[in-house]
């Protein structure tokens, strides 16, 4: 039970902010932090760059398929009980990467913890949007609109200092206390929702009434997730037998859920919701430019605009610092569709910009060309969030919530796919050039369903 006496009547119950935002971030912060202790771990354990990428890859792929699944469970369960779970989780993957020996085999240890914590941190922003809406409910407020803001913000600013905040452990005490910064996050995480979080919110089904767990489709669900997931982080190494894997798993799930009594995500209801399709879509391509940018922009910049590693980070700063001050400016109203029609255009801006880059490039223009995609950054998660937070039914708003995460970290992988096959061994300009094109062409695509898309009119309205 919560402490501190009976939520306020009418505004929304701040004392559940902190718990929730603490929550949210575990996910983005060890998403984020890993990028500077790849090579560290590297050079300590012996490890070749093909083994430390699953790192990166292993909480990826527990997070992409993970997020429904606790979304799910936070559903029926209750945000109070998934949380402490997954709280306690994320102590126990940062003592594994904390405890690991140090010797040739240990990576696998480490892979292991980012597994067990991509796992934990699952339950924050799934969560975190259950609670959002059943203090919507609670208080007749249909548009939360400053409390979405500030999630995402949230989880925005992380982004940007994540990986300087992991420079600063490695720098005082090791690739090992970008594993162990967990521990004082997981138990400030579990302390706090266990002050905070209530038992029931309103929007879970009654103990006697609560439904089966879909333990086939779940197992249906993972499989095809999973197959799909590594066929694509690895299109170059002969694992094309996986896709036939993933669309067999896919169609067994698809054929099970609508089917099932309980289904684990009600294919039925989502399939007649285009519009959360839709946002489930948007998600996807807006991650794919985001991480494009991110990652395949960032190596350009020092392979082939020549610049070091520092610099090429600090051209990247005004992407997240545009996207929070877009997101805190407009945050505050609730319409959607203008934020995406605006995002869709500055992502078309931000492409073209792009086919005029050469190795000469004043430095002006690399970040002239950041600050521009920044508004997308701020604008489009914003935006498709909230359309989420209408579109998604009460009663599964964090198995959605958890899904749409899904399909974020879907468009990281297929960034990584597009930059990695377009680039070769080096990130040349040229490649930077086709770069640019599929950019220009996702654009386009978001820009298109989003015009066409009538019911972004009546959210927030």
């Amino acid at each position: 039970m919560r402490i501190g006496g009976s939520a306020p009547a009418g505004r929304f119950d701040r004392r559940l902010l902190a718990p929730m935002m603490i929550g949210t971030i575990l996910n983005p912060i060890n998403t984020a932090i890993i990028a500077v202790a790849l090579t560290p771990i590297g050079i300590a354990l012996g490890a070749p760059a093909s083994e430390t990428v699953w790192l990166v890859s292993s909480l990826y792929l527990a997070t992409a398929i993970g997020q429904p699944l606790v979304g799910r469970l936070v559903d029926i369960f209750g945000v109070k009980s998934l949380s402490l779970i997954g709280a306690a989780l994320v102590v126990v993957a940062g003592a594994i990467g904390l405890l690991a020996p140090e010797s040739r085999d240990s990576i696998w240890w480490l892979v292991a913890a980012r597994v067990i914590l991509g796992l934990g941190t699952c339950a924050g922003y799934p969560a975190a949007m259950h609670l959002i809406r059943s203090e919507g409910e609670r208080t007749g407020r249909a548009s939360p609109a400053t409390i979405l803001t500030l999630l995402s913000v949230t989880t925005q600013t992380i982004a940007v200092i994540a990986p300087a905040l992991g420079g600063l452990l490695i720098g005082a005490w090791g690739w090992r206390a970008t594993f162990a910064v967990n521990i004082p996050l997981g138990i400030a995480t579990f302390l706090l929702a266990a002050l905070f979080f209530p038992r029931r919110t309103g929007l879970e089904p009654a103990p006697g009434s609560r439904p089966r767990i879909d333990g086939l489709g779940i197992v249906l669900f993972g499989v095809a997730m999973l197959a799909l997931l590594v066929f694509l982080q690895n299109l170059s190494s002969g694992l094309f037998w996986l896709l036939p894997i993933a669309l067999i798993a896919g169609a067994g799930f698809t054929w099970w859920e609508l089917r099932a009594t309980d289904p684990f995500i009600d294919v039925r209801v989502l399939t007649g919701n285009v519009p959360l399709l839709l946002s489930y879509l948007r998600s996807l391509l807006t991650a794919t430019i985001s991480y494009s940018f991110v990652y395949g922009f960032t190596q350009w910049l020092e392979d082939g605009r020549g610049l070091d590693p520092t610099a090429a980070g600090l051209v990247l700063v005004p992407v997240f610092a545009a996207g929070v001050a877009v997101a805190l400016a407009f945050g505050r109203r609730p319409e959607v569709r203008w934020k995406l029609l605006l995002g869709s255009a500055a992502q078309l801006v931000a492409g073209i910009l792009v086919l005029f880059m050469t190795g000469s490039s004043p430095i002006w223009f690399l970040v002239l060309t950041m600050l521009v995609l920044g508004v997308p950054q701020g604008l489009n998660n914003l935006a498709i969030q909230n359309s989420l937070y209408f579109q998604a039914e009460p009663e599964r708003i964090a198995s959605s919530a958890g899904l749409l995460r899904t399909f974020s970290y879907m468009g990281a992988i297929v960034s990584s796919v597009i930059y990695g096959n377009l680039y070769g061994v080096r990130a040349s300009t040229e490649g930077l050039h086709d770069l640019g094109w599929v950019v220009v062409g996702i654009a386009v695509l978001f820009l298109l369903i989003t015009v066409f898309d009538r019911s972004l009119a009546r959210i927030g309205r």
